[in-house]
C-alpha cells in the first residue's frame, strides 16, 4: 500500500491518513476551543466487487468514515481516492458523474424518504434528478427495482409509513441501487430489523453484490455480521484504525487486544461451549474530545505498558496483508504508507 494504483491493484477505493475533526465551542471570529476527533489518521483499501467491513463500538467514527468515503462531509486532513482520483478535488461535472456511482444506504431508512411521497416516487426520484429517464420507462424501471429487491410492484402505489421495518429497508436498497452504482456505504442497515429480517437483508446485499458487482463499506458494531458478509475488515477505536486485513486472516490471527474483546462480547450460541472463559472488557471509552496521547485502548487494555501512555502506536504491517496498531509483542516491522 505504498502507491495510490487502483487499477493495478483492483483498488475502488483509497484513503489516505484521513483525519476529520468536529470544532467545539468558538464562533465567528473566535477559534475553537477544542476538537472531536472523529476520524484520526486512517488509511485503508476498499476492493473492487468486495466488502470492506468497519467494524467498532458506537462513536468510534464508523459514520464519519463512510460519509467521507462518499464527500458528504468535508475532510480535515488526508486523501480519498475513487478508481485514483481524488474526490475531494473533483470539479461539478466529476462530482455529479460520483453521485451516480457511489449510493448511501441509511440505518433507519423510514428517516430518509419523504413521508409525502409514494414508494414510486421515492425509489424514481434518483433517475429523475440525473435525467436518466421519465414516464412509463421510469415506472417501468420501478417495478424492476421493486422485484429485483424482493417487493411486489404494486407497492410503488403506496406511501412508506404503510410498510413494515424490513420492506421499508429494501426500498432504501432499492433507491440505492437505481443509478446501478459501483459502490454502497452500507450504514448498520440491519441493526434496528428483527432477528427474522436481517438474515432476509443480509441474504438480498450478498446477491445483489454478485449480480451487480457491487463494492461494499459495510458499517457495523456486530462483527459475526462483518465476518460473514465482508471479504476486509477494518476495526475502529475512538477514531483510530486499530487493526485491518482480510477477514480469515483477522480471525485466525487476532492481534489486537480491541479486537479479541469484540469477539468475546459476542453471545454462545452453542451451550456445550458456554463454560469457555472469555475476556470482559472493563473502563469507559475514553473523549474523543481532544484526547490525551498515547494508544486511546491503554486504560482499557491488560497488556498496556507505560510506553502506550505516551506514544500513538503506528499502524503497521504484521503479518502478510494484516495490519494493526498496538506496540506489544511485535519489532522490525515498516509503517503502512
Amino acid at each position: 500500500m505504498t502507491e495510490i494504483d487502483a487499477k493495478a491493484k483492483e483498488t475502488l477505493l483509497s484513503v489516505r491518513n484521513l483525519k476529520k475533526y468536529f470544532p467545539i465551542g468558538g464562533g465567528l471570529i473566535s477559534k475553537a476551543k477544542s476538537n472531536v476527533h472523529a476520524v484520526d489518521d486512517v488509511t485503508l483499501d476498499v476492493y473492487a466487487g468486495q466488502t470492506l467491513g468497519l467494524v467498532g463500538e458506537s462513536g468510534c467514527g464508523k459514520t464519519t468514515m463512510g460519509r467521507l468515503a462518499l464527500k458528504l462531509l468535508n475532510k480535515s486532513s488526508g486523501e480519498i481516492y475513487f478508481q485514483g482520483e481524488d474526490i475531494y478535488k473533483y470539479t461539478a461535472e466529476q462530482e455529479k458523474k460520483f453521485r451516480t456511482r457511489a449510493q448511501l444506504i441509511f440505518q433507519d431508512s423510514f428517516s430518509s424518504f419523504d413521508s409525502r411521497n409514494k414508494i414510486g416516487k421515492i425509489i424514481g426520484e434518483p433517475l429523475e434528478v440525473h435525467n436518466v429517464c421519465s414516464g412509463s420507462e421510469l415506472e417501468d424501471r420501478v417495478a424492476e427495482l421493486l422485484r429485483t429487491v424482493g417487493l411486489k410492484p404494486e407497492l410503488m402505489h403506496e406511501y412508506p409509513h404503510t410498510l413494515a421495518a424490513g420492506q421499508k429497508q429494501c426500498i432504501g436498497i432499492a433507491r440505492s441501487i437505481a443509478l446501478n452504482p459501483d459502490f454502497i456505504v452500507a450504514d448498520e442497515p440491519i441493526s434496528a430489523l428483527d432477528v427474522s429480517v436481517r438474515a432476509m437483508v443480509l441474504n438480498l446485499l450478498k446477491d445483489l453484490q454478485a449480480s451487480h458487482n457491487l463494492t461494499y463499506m459495510f458499517i457495523s458494531h456486530d462483527i459475526r455480521v462483518v465476518r460473514w458478509l465482508s471479504s476486509h475488515i477494518a476495526v475502529m477505536y475512538v477514531g483510530k484504525l486499530v487493526e485491518y486485513g482480510e477477514t480469515e486472516e483477522i480471525f485466525a490471527h487476532r492481534l489486537h487486544p480491541y479486537t479479541e474483546a469484540l469477539l468475546c462480547a459476542v453471545p454462545i450460541e452453542d451451550p456445550r461451549n458456554r463454560h469457555i472463559k472469555r475476556e470482559i472488557l472493563l473502563g469507559e471509552v475514553p473523549s474523543p474530545v481532544d484526547p490525551p496521547p498515547g494508544c486511546r485502548f491503554a486504560a482499557r487494555c491488560k497488556l498496556a505498558s507505560e510506553r502506550c501512555f505516551k506514544e500513538t502506536p503506528p499502524l503497521l504491517e504484521r503479518r502478510p496483508g494484516h495490519w494493526v496498531a498496538c506496540f506489544e509483542n511485535f519489532e522490525g516491522d515498516s509503517e503502512i504508507s
